[in-house]
Order: C-alpha cells, then sequence, then structure tokens
C-alpha cells in the first residue's frame, strides 16, 4: 500500500491522518482494515494480468523500504498475506530495502532484493546477501539513475558513466536489476512529497536525469545504455528503432487580467474554539486560512510562536503582511509590531506535501498544535478561529468572482485567461516571473511553481491541450512579478533564484575545541557500510562534534553519507528535530553535499567538504535536547574505495554550545 516515489505520504490517502492517534505502516487495526479495503481493489483489477494468465505481472512487491521505517516482521507478514489474499498467487513475491537493513524484516518465503544508486560497489551491496542465501537470484530492485529536486536546491544530476559502468558490472555478475527511474515524468498537481528531517519538499519535475527525460525525450544517458546493452543480445537479436519524439510548441506570451483577491473571495466560514490541522476540516491538500482577533492589546516585540507551521506561512495584521514562515528553514516566530485590541491575526497557510519517507509521514498540515503570544515569561494562547478552506479541487478555483485589472497584486490571488492554438504538442509554461502556487489548465492541476526554483517551468502534455481556446488558472500566494506566461520548447530545471545553503557556518565562524574534554577518539576500519563505535563511559549533551583528523585515502576530503548518535539504550536517538550548527566546509559546486545529508535518511546522498579544505574538519550537531550518548554509528559512501572516509577522528559531546 506505501509506494514512497517521492509521492506526498507515500502515495498513503491523507484522510487516514483525521483520525488522531492512527499509526501507519504498523499493525493498527484501522490502518489495516483500509489496507485491506484497498488491496481487495488491487487485486480485483491487477491479478488478472499475471504472467501465467496472459499479462505482464511477474513479480510483486511486499510493502517498500520497510527496513528504513522500523522492525516488524508480524506487520510486514500481514501484507504479504493481504497480497496473497487479493490474488497474487502464481508469480514470486518480494521485498525490496538496502543492504544495511534488509535483514531487518526479511520473511523466509520472500524473494529479498537490494536498492542502491548509481556509483554503489556492486559487490559490497550483495556480499551480505550472498553471505546468507549462496544460491537465491539477485536483484537490484531500484538502481537509481539520477535522483529527485527539491525546492531550494540545486537541480540533481547523476554521471551518465557511472549508471552505465554500476548496470555493466550487475550484468557480468548474473544480477538483474530495474532502473529507478528509466523515464522520468512529472509529479502533477499537489502530489510532490517531502523528506524530513530536515523539512524539503519535491519540485513538481519528476525528471531525475533519467535515461528517458520528463518529457519523453532521449538523452545521451538513454544511448550509452542503449548501447551497453546491445552487447548482451542473444546472437542474432537487435534492438527496435527508438520511437520519434513527440510534437513540441512554443506559445506566444500571453497576460492576465481577471484577478479574483483570495481575501475578497473567501469561501464558508467554520469555527474552532482551538487551532487544528487542515485534516480535522476535512480538508487535503492546498491553502487554509486561521483568523482570530486579538484579545487585548499586543505591545511591539511581542514574540507570534506557532506550533507548528506545515508548510509556508503568510501572517497579517488588518490585512498588512507582517511575516513569512518557512518551514523548510524551521521558522516557527515572528516578532509583532504594537498591535491594538481587536486587531484581526490572519495566518495564511499553505501545504507543500507531506513527507514521504520514516515516521514523519505522519505529517498534519495547516497549523498542527497552538498559536501563543510570549512575552517575557509568559505565554497566551490564542483562541476562537475562524477557519476558512482553499481546496486544490479545480471546480473550486474557477468559480471565483474574477474581475478585469491591470494592477499586480502582492496580496494571494487567483489569476485566469486562456491561450488559442492552432495545433497541439507538448509544451514547458514558463512561469519564471510569477512567486508561489499552482496552476490548472483546461481543468487539469499541473503542479506548484516557485520563484526559488530550481524548477522554473511546468510540463503540459499536449494530450491535455486542445485546438483553439485553452484555459488556464493560476493561484499565486505572494504576488508576480509579470503576470504574463508563455510556453517553450525546452524545461528551465536548473535555475535556483534562492541562495543555496553554502555552509552551515556563519561568516567569520571557526570552532574552537582548545581545552574541550574529549568523550571518545579512534580510527575507522577502512571499507563501505556502517561501523558503529561504542563509548567507554557515557557522555551527556545536546552538541555532539565530530572532529575528522586524517583521511584514509591520501587527499583532503571528507564524507559522511548518514550518522547515528546512539542514547542510553544504545539505540539510535531520534533524528527528526536535529540541526547541524556547524561544518567548517561543504561542497555544493559539484552537488547538494550540505551537511544535513548526515540524518536525511538517503544513504545514497552524503555531507563532503571542498577538496581544497585541508583536514582536520568538524561537524557539530545539535540533538535538539540533552541525551545520554554511548557512542555512534557511521556510514561513509557506498562507492568503491569508499571516497572522503575518514581515518582518525575524535568526539566531543557538550550539553552548552562550543565555542566559535
Amino acid at each position: 500500500p506505501y509506494v514512497c516515489a517521492e509521492w506526498e505520504m507515500g502515495g498513503l490517502p491523507w484522510w487516514l491522518l483525521k483520525k488522531k492517534d492512527v499509526a501507519l505502516r504498523t499493525l493498527d487495526p484501522y490502518y489495516m482494515e483500509r489496507v485491506g479495503i484497498f488491496m481487495k481493489e488491487v487485486g480485483k483489477q491487477l491479478a488478472p494480468l499475471q504472467v501465467d494468465k496472459g499479462g505482464n505481472i511477474i513479480m510483486v512487491q511486499v510493502e517498500n523500504e520497510y527496513g528504513s521505517y522500523g522492525t516488524d516482521k508480524p506487520y510486514v507478514s500481514a501484507v504479504r498475506d493481504l497480497v496473497r489474499e487479493s490474488g497474487f498467487t502464481d508469480v514470486p513475491l518480494f521485498q525490496c530495502d538496502w543492504s544495511s537493513n534488509f535483514t531487518n524484516n526479511a520473511l523466509d518465503d520472500l524473494i529479498w532484493t537490494v536498492n542502491f544508486g548509481t556509483g554503489a560497489n556492486i559487490d559490497q551491496q550483495f556480499k551480505k546477501l550472498k553471505e546468507l542465501r549462496p544460491e537465491t537470484p539477485l536483484m537490484c530492485s531500484e538502481f537509481w539513475s539520477g535522483w529527485f529536486d527539491h525546492w531550494g536546491r540545486k537541480h540533481e544530476t547523476r554521471p551518465a558513466k557511472d549508471m552505465v559502468q554500476g548496470i555493466k558490472d550487475m550484468l557480468d555478475r548474473n544480477i538483474s536489476f530495474s532502473l529507478y527511474m528509466t523515464h522520468g515524468g512529472t509529479t502533477f498537481g499537489h502530489w510532490g512529497g517531502a523528506n524530513n528531517p530536515a523539512y524539503s519538499a519535491m519540485c513538481s519535475s519528476y525528471d531525475y536525469d533519467a535515461p528517458i527525460s520528463e518529457a519523453g525525450w532521449t538523452t545521451e544517458k538513454y544511448f550509452l545504455l542503449r548501447d551497453l546493452l546491445k552487447t548482451y543480445l542473444p546472437a542474432g537479436e537487435a534492438l527496435p528503432e527508438v520511437p520519434a519524439a513527440l510534437p513540441v510548441i512554443e506559445v506566444p506570451e500571453f497576460h492576465f487580467t481577471k484577478i479574483a483577491p483570495l481575501f475578497s473571495n473567501l469561501p464558508d466560514a467554520k469555527q474552532s474554539v482551538d487551532i487544528q490541522p487542515m485534516e480535522q476540516f476535512n480538508q487535503g491538500w492546498g491553502t487554509i486560512l486561521y483568523r482570530t482577533t486579538l484579545p487585548e492589546a499586543v505591545t511591539s516585540g511581542t514574540t507570534l510562536k506557532i506550533t507548528e507551521v506545515h508548510d509556508w506561512a503568510q501572517i497579517y495584521a488588518n490585512g498588512k503582511l507582517l511575516a513569512r514562515l518557512d518551514r523548510r528553514k524551521g521558522e516557527f516566530t515572528t516578532t509583532l509590531p504594537a498591535l491594538k485590541k481587536g486587531t484581526q491575526l490572519d495566518i495564511l497557510v499553505e501545504a507543500m506535501g507531506r513527507v514521504n519517507f520514516d515516521k514523519s509521514i505522519h505529517d498534519r498540515k495547516g497549523i498542527t498544535d497552538k498559536v501563543e503570544l510570549l512575552s517575557g515569561n509568559q505565554a497566551k494562547e490564542l483562541k476562537n478561529w475562524i477557519v476558512y478552506n482553499f481546496p486544490v479541487d479545480y471546480s473550486f478555483i474557477k468559480n471565483k468572482n474574477y474581475k478585469d485589472t491591470k494592477i499586480l497584486l502582492t496580496m494571494p490571488a487567483y489569476y485566469r485567461s486562456s491561450f488559442k492554438l492552432d495545433k497541439v504538442g507538448d509544451t514547458f509554461l514558463d512561469m519564471s516571473t510569477w512567486g508561489k502556487g499552482m496552476v490548472w489548465v483546461n481543468g487539469h492541476a499541473m503542479g506548484r511553481f516557485w520563484e526559488i526554483g530550481p524548477q522554473q517551468t511546468l510540463f503540459i502534455p499536449g494530450c491535455w491541450l486542445k485546438e483553439g481556446e485553452n484555459e488556464i488558472l493560476v493561484l499565486d500566494l505572494k504576488g508576480p512579478a509579470k503576470a504574463s506566461i508563455k510556453g517553450l520548447k525546452k524545461p528551465i530545471l536548473d535555475v535556483l533564484r534562492e541562495k543555496a545553503l553554502e555552509t552551515h557556518r556563519k561568516d567569520g565562524e571557526k570552532l574552537k575545541l582548545t581545552g574541550e574534554k574529549v568523550a571518545h577518539e579512534g580510527a575507522f576500519t577502512p571499507g563501505n557500510g556502517w561501523q558503529e563505535v561504542r563509548f567507554a563511559a557515557p557522555a551527556r549533551g545536546r552538541y555532539f562534534c565530530l572532529e575528522a583528523l586524517s583521511p584514509q585515502a591520501n587527499d583532503n576530503i571528507a564524507a559522511v553519507a548518514e550518522f547515528d548518535v546512539l542514547g542510553a539504550d544504545g539505540k539510535p536517538v531520534s533524528r527528526e528535530h536535529w540541526k547541524i550548527r556547524y561544518a567548517d566546509s561543504e561542497e555544493t559546486r559539484s552537488g547538494n553535499r550540505t551537511a544535513d545529508k548526515v540524518f536525511d535518511l538517503q544513504e545514497s546522498t552524503f555531507w563532503m567538504t571542498v577538496d581544497n579544505v585541508p583536514y582536520p574538519h568538524q561537524l557539530v550537531i545539535d540533538l535538539s535536547k540533552v541525551e545520554t550518548v554511548t557512542g555512534f554509528r557511521y556510514l561513509p559512501r557506498a562507492e568503491k574505495e569508499y571516497p572522503g572516509m575518514i581515518k582518525e577522528y575524535r568526539v566531543y559531546v557538550k550539553s552548552a554550545d562550543f565555542n566559535y
């Protein structure tokens, strides 16, 4: 039932979160009852398409990378049983995980497969599986040919030659593989998900730097792969010709003059004494407005604290914009000016995509808990809210009071226009003059746009366009610099307007460790895979510093793919609220190698230092609260020769922050 694929909530329906105590991906009776209903319907539609019945389904997967979520064999067994009960009895069932965790939930009667990405050390990935099952067929069920893009981060690419080499390594070892992705695509509408920690929402384009692009175009990566596969064909067989690309058109620039301001087009109001998340108002996606009046005057300097903003909020007092808060940046407070008693306080929150991986998939939208005014030592919770729901349904968007105007708004508004076509074809809507919002064309929700990039265009399949008049509606929550759009023949996927986080190091900061007590020191054994270190004596603290003293190779680079801190019970402590306090160096020229990659739950991404910055290297993690630390776990990069692997190191643990 859970698929991930960077879909919001991993493909699970949002309405599950209406039940406040629901425990997703567990044996929670409510959740499993719904899974059973769903799987029965899946079986009704797809079980007749198993290969022995004349269809093309040759294997069926049970759950998805569950080892990265939890250890619960009874749950995985129950899902397996539901898959069988749904009619999938004629083809092999399998479960996929990472080489580091596939044994956590491995069932004896399922095929075990491993997922990993371009550049990984193939032999190392399958080493443990071959030891446990020497006769088993080997398969990489997801070989990551590229990667997905996040709003506000550089466009992701992966080298074609590395992808092809990895596939050759597998073919030469008789290892089966499935490319993820072979064909990039688009996460239309509101379906783009998010990662956490730290919260980071996915772009609408899922081009993925795949061999076949978002629009179905063949790429250099495709032809390199094709040339490789030719050499493995049986004698006398040849690959068919590559199909021609679908037609692509330009759309001349057209302008928007019909506008419906959001605050002038409010839907029916709902009353709520307490703040509640979007789901409790039966809203799945879109924007929600929370409105109250201040029961007493607010002095200048009072802090407005929201627990929590999910995901992007604009705060208004009597219609005047005071602040914008971005969950990606951990912004949940703002300082207020002096406000009179009776001031209308509006908090407009946009849901940007539910977390699709790990426990954070319980990701309710809007405001999840409460809103407080903090002054001195006093905290006063605001109550008595009027709530307005703005869903993403086309029927809701089109029925607004659109009026002719040439005045550009800096307030949230819906915009309507049309464009005429003599012929149809695929195109890319250039949204680079717009702020933040969503687009609908001929009733189809196309996706999100955000000026910060890296994505600046929205892919429109030609089959959704028509000769003659085409309607387009835009919701812009910030306001455009220019209210016009044109259709381009090529996408813009790599223009980043928001300054990407270059380092987690403030200007002039340099960590000072002289005189600090060393909690542990040692050296790592060279090799791929997790290494666990236990301290001789526990240390207590909130700030954990890993100081890399020397490299395994003769270079300057340090790299960490994933990192765990072990708590009092010897198990990893929660990383959900971790933050990087300091990193002495982060490589952002060649890719997204920032230090927060050490706890992003993705083993194929990593923190890496710049190659001309010498050792030692330091990384300071704010664990968010004081922990009893008994050790840590370190995962180097997955490639052969484990590039950037640290050799000698020291660890420091402190309750107060370090000196800089």
